[in-house]
């Protein structure tokens, strides 16, 4: 046999199995010795763009397609599905009705990639009419077809419940002759389809075969739509049809039980994926670390984790979202250094769970190296990388840089919005915050729940009253938000700090929602500052009504007393609270120098530089008593003679913090400081004096607000 008759028969047979090509370069070959020893055939050049299409090397096939003068079927549907594959999907479709167009009818392996591109342009007229040119052609009965029909209806229906299906405008189908119209029943019937839940299932029973695609694809459709209990119904109607799930079965209801916070339902799912081998896959993995998780399980999240053989991007982002969302803030931080050391590449995603861990720990110097890896991967321009971005600088107490980022954000989305507003009212800048919920609102953004929480907080740090109840009034009227315990919360917090504690115990008492014990301890923290005992015992016992072991309304009922010199009233509190076993969280500041962080607690001497920090304290204290300096022992509620007392204010926190701070950093370094509890009347009045002395910036965030003491002064005004 000649080296020429061999190629010949090689060609016909490579051209009899076309699947038998396994490269790119195989199909190249094999072209060039169709045209060395063939004669040129419609059908030879058919296979031989579907060869090019299975490739996806799109060029190749319309350069054989648009040598053809009347293509055959499998070279439009090759040419169809080449288009698809390549992300061309309007012009998938113009080349679809460009053959209906020939009479030339299709099959039904065309179909699945006809439905991908009307899913894709997110256009409902276009998959309508497809459906219906199925149906008239008598091909809904192919398997793969109705696979992809449930899926086009199941994403369409997750897009109307977002908000519509706005979609590409494509109108080919316009221009067809009035005979080849792809105007099925359904089509006819388009203006009163209503795609829900009816248009998904109404395919599945028509359907004469299905297979675990058919319903994991309606199961994963509800669960993603929150129709929970008709995935969980269509999966015991899968269990009935003796088909067994799979995994992705189990990631799609699993997210279900999470959001139902049922442990109980996903140990069953857990117990079964391990019995079925499962529990290794990836996306099962993430799904139970997710279930777990919103269930506040964070140690099985853990265990889930640590078990699965091969971790990826999903998993590793999963696991830090669920320590960060759980408030395991440094085991999120931890378990992200691990991730970049296994050399997993941070995602979107990834910064957005990691950022809230620094903006709690107020870890600013951490934060700003996450900032700089973002720039590095090009995620700055993603505006929920910007917006956690924004919220980081606020609460690590840098409000310019905040500012700065979401000046430079090209669009602003709610998150960001209030996550801006809510910064300048923590650091005290109510009016800058009002007039951004003000521009807000012009730009066309709707406020919602927590940004009214915003709101009324920078109200409630400026004592600006009138103004908060005309946004309380309006949050309902303008914008049909139902006020809620939050709102509540920071309304009666605003009346308290501005002395209206009558109007504000009337305004609990008048609630719509049952007042909870925290409601009540804002109101019972302002009797404390206005020094009214007799409306705090009132309020103690609403609070002791719903919530008996809080711990903060003893320990101010204890202090209010101790202070009006009624120590008895004090022991006996004290007394309650050690034989309910409730403990006072001890004061404590934390201050990061070098990376690193250091804690304290008041009257710690346990650290390795106290007898400088003690000797700084006291040079300190002379240098402020020069400028006018009075301690005030009126704050410290200990039954002891004034020296002592004056010893236990020295001896604070934020001042052990603060002298740290002022030993360890270079002069004229701003010095940040957080306090897990209010920073109390003395410390806030030496701490402005000592600003004044050190020359130092220094911003200190307690449990309510931050204060920016610089030059004597506080940017709060003493109104806190």
């Amino acid at each position: 046999m000649t080296s020429s008759s061999m190629a010949k028969t090689l060609v016909k047979t490579f051209l009899k199995a076309p699947h038998s090509l396994k490269t790119k370069i195989q199909a190249k070959q094999l072209h060039a010795q169709f045209l060395k020893t063939q004669p040129y055939s419609p059908s030879s050049t058919s296979i031989l763009i579907s060869i090019y299409s299975n490739f996806n090397l799109l060029q190749h096939s319309l350069l054989l397609f648009n040598s053809l003068n009347s293509p055959p079927l499998l070279a439009w549907k090759s040419i169809i599905k080449c288009y698809s594959s390549s992300g061309l999907f309007a012009n998938s479709l113009t080349c679809f009705v460009k053959m209906r167009s020939f009479g030339i009818h299709p099959d039904h392996t065309m179909f699945p990639f006809v439905i991908k591109a009307c899913v894709f342009l997110k256009n409902l007229r276009l998959g309508e009419s497809i459906h219906g040119c199925i149906i008239r052609l008598g091909l809904d009965f192919d398997l793969f077809t109705g696979n992809a029909l449930l899926n086009m209806y199941a994403k369409f229906q997750s897009l109307q419940l977002k908000g519509g299906s706005k979609g590409f405008a494509f109108n080919v189908f316009d221009g067809m002759p009035k005979s080849d119209e792809l105007c099925g029943r359904l089509t006819q019937e388009r203006d009163k389809s209503v795609i829900g839940l009816d248009s998904v299932t109404k395919v599945l029973e028509m359907m004469p075969q299905r297979d675990v695609v058919s319903y994991n694809t309606v199961i994963a459709g509800n669960a993603q739509n929150g129709l929970y209990e008709e995935a969980l119904r269509m999966v015991r109607e899968m269990g009935n049809a003796d088909m067994k799930p799979d995994s992705f079965t189990l990631s799609s209801v699993l997210p279900i039980f999470a959001e139902y916070v049922d442990v109980m339902k996903g140990k069953e799912i857990h117990g079964y994926a391990i019995r079925h081998l499962f529990d290794s896959d990836c996306y099962i993995g993430s799904s139970l670390i997710d279930m777990y998780a919103n269930c506040a399980r964070i140690e099985d999240s853990c265990r889930v984790f640590s078990l699965l053989p091969k971790r990826d991007d999903i998993s590793w982002n999963s696991i830090i979202a669920a320590c960060v969302q759980n408030g395991v803030f440094d085991e999120g931080l931890k378990l992200f250094r691990r991730m970049l050391t296994a050399k997993v590449k941070p995602r979107d995603v990834t910064f957005s769970s990691i950022m809230p861990a620094c903006a709690y720990l107020t870890t600013l110097h951490l934060g700003k190296q996450l900032h700089g890896y973002i720039i590095r991967g090009g995620f700055d321009d993603n505006v929920f990388i910007a917006s956690s971005l924004v919220d980081m600088y606020a609460k690590c107490g840098n409000i310019k840089a905040a500012r700065w980022i979401f000046d430079q954000m090209e669009h602003h989305d709610m998150v960001s919005w209030t996550a801006i507003i809510m910064g300048h009212a923590l650091h005290g800048h109510a009016h800058d915050a009002l007039s951004l919920f003000k521009q807000m609102e012009k730009d066309g953004v709707k406020p919602n729940y927590v940004s009214y929480i915003a709101v009324f907080t920078a109200c409630s740090h400026a004592g600006l009253t009138d103004e908060a109840w005309r946004f309380f009034n309006g949050m309902s009227q303008n914008h049909g938000i139902k006020p809620g315990l939050e709102h509540y919360t920071a309304m009666a917090d605003l009346l308290g700090r501005a002395g209206k504690l009558n109007e504000a115990y009337e305004f609990i008492s008048s609630m719509h929602i049952a007042p909870t014990g925290s409601i009540w301890s804002t109101l019972l923290s302002a009797c404390r500052i206005h020094k009214n005992l007799k409306l705090a015992e009132k309020v103690a016992k609403e609070i002791f009504k719903v919530d008996p072991e809080n711990v903060g309304a003893y320990v101010l009922m204890s202090n209010m007393y101790a202070a009006s010199r009624r120590w008895k009233e004090a022991t006996k509190m004290r007394i309650l609270m050690k034989k309910k076993g409730i403990r006072k969280e001890p004061a404590c500041s934390w201050i990061e120098v070098k990376n690193t962080v250091h804690t304290f607690i008041s009257g710690d001497k346990s650290h390795p530089l106290y007898d400088r920090i003690f000797q700084a304290l006291k040079d300190l204290l002379e240098q402020i008593e020069r400028e006018g300096y009075i301690p005030d022992t009126n704050e410290d509620f200990h039954d002891v003679d004034e020296e002592q007392k004056k010893y236990l204010l020295f001896s604070h926190s934020e001042r052990l913090a603060l002298a740290f701070g002022i030993l360890s950093t270079p002069a004229g370094t701003t010095i940040r400081i957080t306090k897990n509890i209010r920073v109390c009347v003395d410390c806030h009045t030496a701490i402005k004096l000592i600003s004044k002395v050190v020359q130092r910036e220094i911003i200190v965030r307690d449990n309510s607000r931050f204060h920016h003491f610089k030059d004597g002064k506080c940017s709060c005004r003493d109104y806190w």
